[in-house]
């Protein structure tokens, strides 16, 4: 099972699995398919949108593990 961290980008992430688009948008990320975004790692985009990138990681590492 593949792992997600803070220097991935947007777009990585949802390669990995569009299921993750609902935690992200959760967080604040409302924009998951414009340029810019996608190419924003998870860490920078924590510090744009003003949310705790760990909890972020950790949630979508626990959304992973659940389809495991």
């Amino acid at each position: 099972m593949a792992t997600i961290n803070k220097d991935m980008t947007i777009r990585q992430v949802l390669d990995m699995d569009r299921g993750t688009a609902r935690i992200m948008m959760g967080f604040g990320l409302h924009c998951l398919g414009c340029p810019h975004a996608t190419a924003e790692s998870l860490e920078q985009a924590s510090v744009v949108h003003g949310f705790n990138v760990d909890e972020l990681v950790h949630q979508l590492n626990e959304y992973l593990a659940e389809k495991a």
